[in-house]
């Protein structure tokens, strides 16, 4: 399900007239699919108000208005829109009897009075190219809907919710139902999207395949991670599914490590080995994971000499997590500085990743690591190191192979990489520009989460649960990521599908536990049933 930005959207309804399309094609048929659907959820005798604004999406309320009236529905119009020559959807609505009344003239009260009338109100004032704040008369009609208590079915976007970004400075209509006409714009899962648009679906309009698929940005659905779903055969064994290796933990955050390795075994890795300081509680560690104590620096934290030993152990597995509930103590950021390759006493060409790290960087002292799953307390230290970089000094991303780092940051973390204080409302293009950036993976989470690519892939999901609102739902989705990629999932696969399981079993626990008191470690159990039930196509 592709997703797109409103300069995407005019660019594909402008490939549909270049393959024979219309303009005023386009209108009717978006219009008249939207009645249909109207048609489909409400009752035969229906009063419908429709709102109709001075745009593209009020042409296409105008037709929906004329085909719902002909099958029978009770239709008023009111309209912010000037007629204007040749607005042939108005002198159609008129030529069945459908005369508009003028919303800019109309008083609160009588406008309270129809809308509460209502079964249900249709919104089409403004559609995706609207990018002002609602003024004016619009804005004392858009209250009026949201105060009539009345369901709202909007056309294509709530009016006055900016499509690209979700945010709605001057207020927006409330939609119980959005029905986006085409793809659904990008705006609808961000920020205020989600709240303001109730249920979202799509209708189809005819775009060519081809100009579609130019669009790399989709929305992350059951079927799309249903397809990366790694095999499990029955005559497998515990080396089919590869070897995890965790670096998490430290004395003052021992239950990191705990989720974040158990995520990784209950995400389907083989073997998962959790490697850890000696001075770090064993809180939450289940039997199945191997324990490899590393050497502790001051205060029991990871130290130079720890990145040492975990180059070591790196070498009998398939994937690496580093990060969780590690700290930030001096220490710490020796310890990352070594294992990146980025300390000045042992300098490295490469980290040197498998596979499709390069000969040279396979060559490159002090070993090499496998794909590499960065996450929490990894990332503010590495966001730390990149503000000390000077002219000429290496980043962070130049020590690896593209495409085999996924990052997991929250909006926090990223702005600590970035250097900002605040970031950008189009997380979108951010996460992409990022990816492409660094040529990594970066997975920006957030109540809707991006995974990007570094090859202008984008993959959305809006996934907001307030029982995943707690601690250590992060460590989870890393230790999920990496048991995946241990799987043989290339790594940007294996964070689209680890987002979508972590979002599963969310829900899972929000529908068994409940929002109030649910905590990561429910996760855990219910992360092999989200998988069963993607496998056999229960559950969406």
């Amino acid at each position: 399900m592709k997703l797109v930005t409103t300069t995407q959207m005019r660019a594909l309804e402008v490939a549909a007239v270049a393959a024979g399309a219309t303009w005023p094609g386009l209108m009717r048929q978006a219009g008249t699919a939207v009645a249909q659907r109207v048609a489909e959820l409400g009752a035969a005798g229906d009063r419908l108000v429709i709102l109709v604004g001075p745009g593209n999406n009020g042409g296409d309320a105008l037709v929906a208005a004329r085909w719902l009236h002909a099958a029978g529905r009770r239709v008023m119009l009111i309209a912010m829109r000037q007629e204007r020559d040749g607005d042939w959807p108005s002198a159609e609505c008129r030529a069945v009897g459908l005369v508009p009344l003028d919303g800019a003239t109309l008083g609160d009260d009588p406008l309270r009075a129809l809308l509460a009338d209502a079964d249900v109100i249709i919104d089409g004032l403004l559609g995706s190219g609207t990018s002002r704040p609602l003024a004016g008369t619009l804005a004392r009609l858009v209250a009026l809907v949201n105060q009539s208590g009345r369901p709202v079915i909007s056309i294509d976007v709530p009016s006055g919710l900016h499509a690209d970004t979700g945010t709605a400075p001057g207020g927006a209509v409330r939609a119980t139902r959005t029905i986006a006409t085409g793809p659904i714009k990008r705006g609808c899962l961000f920020a205020h999207g989600p709240a303001l648009c109730g249920a979202l679906e799509t209708i189809a309009l005819p775009i060519p395949p081809a100009a579609l698929e130019l669009v790399m940005s989709e929305r992350l659905d059951a079927a799309l991670a249903r397809r990366l779903l790694p095999a499990r055969p029955d005559d497998s064994y515990k080396g089919t599914f590869g070897t995890a290796l965790v670096v998490a933990g430290s004395p003052a955050y021992p239950g990191a490590a705990g989720l974040a390795s158990a995520a990784a075994a209950r995400a389907g890795a083989g073997l998962v080995a959790l490697a850890t300081t000696r001075s770090t509680p064993a809180v939450g560690r289940i039997p199945e994971i191997i324990l490899r104590s590393l050497p502790d620096a001051e205060w029991g934290a990871l130290g130079p000499a720890a990145a040492d030993e975990v180059l070591a152990l790196a070498q009998a597995a398939q994937a690496v997590l580093v990060g969780p509930g590690i700290g930030r103590d001096a220490p710490t950021v020796g310890f990352i500085q070594r294992l990146f390759g980025l300390d000045g006493a042992r300098p490295r060409g490469s980290i040197g990743f498998r596979p499709g790290g390069s000969a040279e960087a396979t060559a490159a002292g002090g070993g090499t690591l496998p794909p590499l799953v960065v996450d929490a307390d990894a990332l503010s230290v590495l966001g730390g190191l990149e503000r000390d970089v000077r002219d000429g000094g290496p980043h962070w991303w130049q020590r690896s192979a593209p495409g085999q780092i996924v990052i997991t940051p929250h909006p926090g973390e990223m702005c600590r990489l970035l250097g900002c204080a605040t970031l950008p409302d189009d997380r979108v293009a951010l996460a992409a520009d990022a990816a492409q950036r660094w040529s990594q993976v970066v997975v920006l989470k957030d109540a809707t989460t991006v995974i990007a690519s570094p090859d202008g892939r984008t993959v959305v999901h809006a996934g907001a649960n307030a029982a995943l609102a707690t601690a250590g739902t992060g460590d989870v989705l890393a230790g999920l990521i990496t048991g995946l990629i241990c799987q043989g999932l290339a790594p940007a696969d294996a964070a689209v599908l680890g987002v979508y399981l972590h979002g599963a079993a969310g829900r899972l626990v929000r529908d068994e536990v409940g929002e109030m008191g649910a905590l990561a470690s429910d996760l855990l159990p219910r992360l092999p049933t989200a998988a069963r039930r993607l496998r056999h196509g229960e559950g969406g």
